[in-house]
């Protein structure tokens, strides 16, 4: 990560008003709040970025109410690097406010060499967490996730692993990550009977990605589970941005790991021209309707979003102003999606 030493920021003062900026929903059956908008360090806080804008993100978020920075292990480029980077602003604007920050990481994915650097065996989540908590600069997180489901380790030993952490200290609440309806069934039943609760289920949701409305949104409501969804913009194809093309400073220009050009096709692009056409007409943006879409269901405790830009953040938090969905929208809007 590039730093600007010789402009450096000056000290930073949280917002006064911040809490009155941001609504905040019960995770769950829990005690925790969340924020309607998270900040997810996905994209931006690797050593391929600017150290300074990202002090300047972490900033305007906590200053509009954003207190959930949400994390995992792989997390770059490369592997480790946002929780470096986000422990080295951690420590220059942050220290003093870690009791109203809600920090959160994850491993399950690819990390380190080896048959114990991936998945989730107790071996590789213990020493997982203990390696972000070094990075982060951190005696504990507040959630833990496994971050996606481990087709040969046993459900009891991962979850086994997750009450580990919590009994240990190292984390306050444990979460899972892509699991289908019958899994999150299992680990919340798993981890009852251990006396950890199944905090939160962070899925993949947006307009354009619905498979958590068959069968995964009733599990977790029915068992008293949280959940925020990642991706909510589709890696920005719910936004106004590509109705014209492709941007040369776009993500899907840039960098093909996430968005690739061939997904927009003319056909996906008329899809959203008509879903813009109608968040015009609820005086919101295309992203701010998206937002606002996940935020109506309740089970939805919260909308993970990643910026590039910290005035991208006031537009995201605008849409928790307007969540309310007339009849006739909520059938407009899914025959254009079902079409």
């Amino acid at each position: 990560m590039q730093i600007n030493d010789h402009n450096p920021l000056p000290t930073y003062q949280a917002a006064p008003d911040r809490y009155g900026q941001m609504n905040y929903r019960y995770c769950g059956q829990s005690g925790l709040m969340l924020p309607e908008i998270s900040l997810g360090l996905w994209h931006n806080f690797g050593h391929n970025a600017d150290l300074t804008l990202g002090r300047k993100i972490l900033r305007r978020a906590f200053d509009l109410g954003i207190c959930h920075f949400d994390l995992a292990n792989n997390y770059g480029p490369p592997y480790g690097s946002a929780e470096e980077n986000f422990g080295r602003i951690y420590k220059k604007d942050f220290v003093a406010h870690r009791d109203e920050l809600l920090i959160s990481s994850k491993a399950g994915w690819d990390m380190w060499p080896g048959p114990y650097g991936n998945f989730g065996s107790r071996k590789y989540l213990i020493a997982s967490c203990d390696q972000s908590l070094k990075r982060m600069g951190l005696d504990y997180v507040d959630i833990f996730y496994h971050h996606r489901p481990d087709p040969n380790t046993p459900l009891e030993e991962t979850m086994g692993a997750l009450d580990q952490l919590v009994r240990q200290g190292k984390a306050l609440y444990v979460g899972i990550s892509q699991y289908k309806p019958e899994d999150t069934e299992k680990a919340y039943q798993i981890l009852k009977a251990m006396g950890t609760p199944l905090l939160i289920h962070q899925p993949r949701y947006s307009m354009l990605d619905r498979w958590v409305e068959k069968g995964l949104l009733d599990v977790l409501g029915s068992n008293g589970i949280g959940s925020i969804a990642f991706s909510p913009l589709e890696q920005g194809l719910l936004t106004d941005k590509y109705l014209k093309g492709i941007p040369a400073d776009s993500r899907a220009a840039k960098d093909g790991r996430y968005l690739k050009a061939a997904q927009i096709a003319p056909e996906k692009l008329e899809l959203i021209a008509k879903l813009n056409q109608i968040a015009q007409e609820r005086n919101q943006t295309l992203a701010q309707m998206a937002i606002s879409w996940l935020l109506k269901d309740p089970r939805i405790t919260s909308v993970l979003i990643g910026v590039s830009k910290a005035e991208q953040l006031d537009d995201n938090v605008a849409a928790i102003k307007n969540t309310k969905f007339s009849i006739e929208e909520i059938a407009l809007i899914k025959t254009i999606l079902d079409a």
